[in-house]
This record gives C-alpha cells, structure tokens and sequence, in this order.
C-alpha cells in the first residue's frame, strides 16, 4: 500500500513538471525584470513559487522542488528554450548565486559550524555538562526541569541539543519513571526552538541568507542582520512552545495522550507502549565522544565563551572598527552596519582552531583525527547549504519574474495588514508539517510573505514586515518541532529512545495549543502595534490558566488516587 501511494505521488509530480513546462512554452518573451517583469509577466511570475509549494507537498522533498521551480522560471525567462532554461539553471541561478562574496561566506560558515560542534562533541565537553547536571534529578519533576535548561544551553544547533540531551538525561528520567514521550516532548520543544532564537547558532546565517532573498524580491536595500535581531522578540511559537514545557513540568500536569503516557509510566513503570518500537540512541559518528576522552566541562564552556566574544567583536569590527568605541553604545552603532557572516565566520574558524590546540594539548586526539573529525561534522550541514544555494537560485528567479512586485501590486489592501502575519503563521505550519523542514518552508514562503507585508505598508519597511518574517519562521518550527517527518523529531525520539510516531502523537496537542495561543495572543496583535513585552507574558498566562483546567495531575499521589477511584 505504501508502495502505491509512493508511486501515485511521483505520477502526480511527474505529470505537474510537465504540465508547467508546457504552460511555460506559450511565452515568448523575455528580457523584462523587477517592475517591468511584474507587469509583463503577470501570473506566470506565480508559478515559480507555485511549483515549490505543490510539488513539496506531493513529494515531501525540498531539493527537488525548489530545484524544479527554478527551472520552471528559467523555462518563462528564456522564452520557452527548455535547453537554455536547463543551462541557465545551472550556470546563473545555482553557481552564480554561489561566486557572490557575501553568500559564498554564509555557506562556508554554515559547514564551518558542522565541524565546530563535531570537534566539541567528540571532546566530551557538552557531555560533561549534561551528566554534571543529571545528577542533581531527584525527582521526576527536577529531571524535566533540568533537562529543560540542558536544552536552553545547547543553543548552537539543534542536532546537539537532541543527541546529547537525552542519552545523558534519559538514566535519570527512566529513574524517576519519566515516560520517554515526555522525554523526547521536552527535548524537541528545546531544540529547533531556541537554536532558532539564538543570536548565534546554526541557523542564524541561513536565516540572514532568506531575510536577503525577502529584501531583493522587492529591491529594498537593509542590514539583514539588524533585521533578524528585531524579528526575535516577535516568534511567539518558539517563545510560548519552551516556555510551555516549564509550565507543564513545574505544575506537573498533563493532557491528552500524554497524559495517559505519564500515568502509565508512573503507576507500573513502562516508559513506552508495549507495542512502541524505541529508536535507540545510535548518534551520528561526529556525535560520539571520542573513546577513553576524560569528560571536562570546560571543552564546552572555553568554546562557547571564545565564540560568543569573537562574534561580539567581530561584529564591532565589521560595523566601524576603530571609529566605533568598543561599549555598549559603539556596538549598537556598529550593528547597523556590520557584516555578521563574515563575523560569525571568524568566529567559528578561530575556534575550531582553538578546539583543536585544546585536544592535542589533552592529548584526545592528534591534529590528523581532529582535522577528519571537523570534516566530516561539515558533510552533517551539507543538506543545510543546499537548501540555501536552490533559495537562492529561486529567489533570483522570483526576482526577475517581478513575483515580490506582482504580489504586492496584486493584493495591496485586499488582506488587511492585520491578518498577515498570522494567516502566513498558519500556512507556514502546514507547509512546515507537511514537508518536516522548516529550513524548507522559509525558502519557500519568505519570499512570497514579505512582499505581502511590504505591499500593505505601502513599500515601507514598518514593523509589519518584521512581524511577518517571525510570523514565517515561527511557523515553519511549528512544523519542525511535531512532524513525524521532520529531521528534529526523529532526532528527538533517538535521544530518547522513543518511538517516533508515539513521540509525534504525544506532542501535536501541546504544539498546537501554542500554536494557537501564539497566533491569537501574539501575531494579531503584534500585526497591530502591540509591543511583545505585554503579548509574551500574556501568552504565559493563558498557557498556565489552559494547563490548570485541561490538564491533570501527574503526581504519583493523585494518580493513585484516580487508579483507586477506577476500580471501584
């Protein structure tokens, strides 16, 4: 049956390409960009975006559909020439985006920071944090708790935060007879989450590359870096989703299925279903800490420490230099005007360095081991590069289709700006559910979301756009965070040794009451003018009143109590 369905799927791609390249065939002009493309191409400047949409939907893989859509726009480009538009596909709009100084830098960081966290983890350091830290569980709720804040200071990437946090806290929370559904429900609500608020993280140079690609599609010209510092305050899912899991491990309640996993686990010890298939820990081989490696805290907080200090002078030093005094005030000046991939580069280069010295000198590993441990980390974030390069390539498609300014001339005022943000929230979360890539869903909706924003602003960079920029991002976690496709889920119930559609089915619930409380309580009213210092802890507050009236007991008292009262 799944055979079938698979093959039906690629029936169905299959027929869609071809259907575009011979709608594509019935233009024959070409030349025409930004403005005038937008008026000369009409529609058509539509189906670049289109095509990325559907065909992920119908065969839930990114790269392909990303690559198909610049193909498909290459085809309108050049006249209906489906070689040239082939060659062109290759030659401009994939190695060309590439050869650009500014995007080339993101790519290499991007790997750099694959390699980073390779040598960190083999090190033993992140371990060393994390085993310091279970040993302070006593109870089922002190081992949730502490595995929470585990999850908040493995910030840097969401693959580590997953591979390291559960095996390590997973003996303390079978201990205390933590269902691993909880587990790996805590786990995943800290990983893509917070690396995705992190100033500094993995992601952080993709999302400056799909801010970039947001800012050419409608030819405005900003710090992108400046940008993605104020979208922060404003992802409300990310925020409301951790803090979440703090609401409901310090009440010690829970809900739906998850409710039911905890009582079991509490009342006869099962972690998991008699019928669960647990995905055991096999961590990647740059996860693996290096085989007799003394457990030292400090291989993890040095690096942290030197790449947080680097990256902060880094950007002084990019933004102005020597004609910005190095405070707080020089900072914030030089902010507006610094090259934060290049900074983040230095960063992740002068550490990895540092890294390297700190396991020779300790006598871990020799430069040779080091040297192949970093390279295979990079080959871990290849994925990750690639989606970036297609965004790119698709968003120089979109931008000489003059689909930013279509869209923007086409909708105007029909949406009222202050449904955008969260109308483009909800979408990102089923393009986000449906593809398990939120790295996918921002290179496919950010580019058709801000020239929304843009639009509605009259094509002025307001607070609107930033909203609407979180509003995506946000969205696409949501997706990342529960999808039983997504790379972050699975990574999540390996940690924990969970099974995967067990931890998916657990979790939707709470995902989507978040998802709920952050699109009524905070991208409404963000859209209109609310500052998120009054919808966070607004947020909050609801989060808690809906955990006190839905949700149930967890403690092993009033479980008992409720057993009893059963069976009877």
């Amino acid at each position: 049956m799944i055979k079938n369905i698979s093959k039906t799927r690629w029936i169905i791609a299959i027929a869609f390409i071809v259907t575009l390249i011979l709608m594509t065939n019935f233009v024959f002009a070409e030349g025409e960009t930004g403005e005038d493309a937008a008026a000369h191409y009409g529609f058509l400047s539509l189906l670049t975006p289109f095509c990325a949409i559907v065909l992920s939907f119908i065969t839930k893989q990114v790269v392909l559909s990303l690559a198909t859509a610049i193909f498909v726009g290459a085809i309108i480009l050049d006249g209906g020439n489906v070689f040239t538009a082939f060659l062109r596909t290759c030659d401009t709009y994939i190695v060309g985006t590439v050869t650009d100084t500014w995007n080339a830098t993101l790519l290499v960081f991007i790997l750099a920071v694959g390699g980073l966290i390779a040598l960190m983890s083999k090190m033993g350091g992140m371990q060393a944090m994390a085993i310091a830290m279970s040993s302070k569980a006593k109870s089922a709720k002190n081992s949730l708790i502490l595995t929470w804040v585990m999850g908040l200071i493995i910030f840097f990437e969401d693959y580590a935060n997953s591979l390291v946090v559960g095996p390590t806290m997973r003996p303390a929370t079978d201990r205390e007879r933590v269902s691993r559904e909880k587990l790996s429900y805590v786990i995943d609500s800290t990983a893509g989450p917070v690396t995705d608020l992190a100033p500094i993280s993995s992601w952080t140079a993709y999302e400056i590359g799909m801010i970039a690609i947001a800012f050419t599609s409608v030819g405005y010209e900003g710090n992108v870096y400046s940008t993605f510092m104020q979208t922060i305050p404003y992802r409300f899912y990310n925020i409301l989703a951790i803090f979440m899991v703090l609401i409901l491990v310090t009440m010690q309640r829970d809900y739906g299925p998850m409710y039911k996993a905890e009582k079991r686990a509490r009342l006869t010890g099962k972690l998991y279903e008699d019928t669960a298939k647990p995905m055991m820990s096999k961590e990647l081989d740059a996860m693996n800490v290096k085989e007799g490696a003394p457990l030292r805290m400090r291989n993890a907080i040095v690096p942290i420490l030197v790449f947080t200090i680097v990256t902060i002078v880094g950007l002084w030093y990019t933004g102005g230099g020597l004609e910005e005094p190095f405070n707080f005030r020089g900072l914030q000046n030089a902010l507006g005007n610094a090259d934060a991939a290049s900074s983040i580069l230095y960063a992740v280069i002068i550490t990895s360095i540092l890294l390297i010295i700190m396991s020779m000198i300790q006598g871990i590993m020799g430069l040779k081991e080091c040297i192949d441990v970093w390279l295979n980390g990079c080959k871990e974030l290849l994925l990750t590069d690639t989606i970036l390069v297609l965004a790119w390539g698709s968003g120089t498609i979109m931008e000489n289709l003059g689909t930013g300014n279509y869209i923007s001339h086409l909708v105007g005022g029909a949406i009222p700006a202050i449904l955008i943000p969260v109308i483009l929230f909800l979408v990102s979360c089923v393009v986000a559910f449906s593809t398990g890539t939120s790295y996918g869903t921002s290179a496919i909706m950010i580019p058709i979301a801000f020239p929304l924003a843009w639009g509605a602003t009259g094509g002025e960079m307001d607070s609107l756009c930033i909203v609407t920029i979180a509003a995506v991002t946000s969205g696409a976690i949501f997706g990342d965070h529960c999808s039983p496709i997504s790379d972050t889920t699975i990574m999540s119930a390996m940690g924990s040794a969970a099974d995967l559609m067990d931890h998916a089915r657990t979790q939707i619930p709470y995902a989507a009451t978040v998802a709920g409380v952050a699109a009524v309580v905070g991208f409404i009213p963000a859209a209109a003018g609310i500052s998120p210092i009054i919808s966070i802890p607004l947020g909050i507050v609801v989060l808690i009143a809906i955990v006190r009236f839905v949700g149930k007991s967890t403690k092993i008292e009033d479980l008992e109590k409720e057993a009893e009262l059963e069976k009877s």
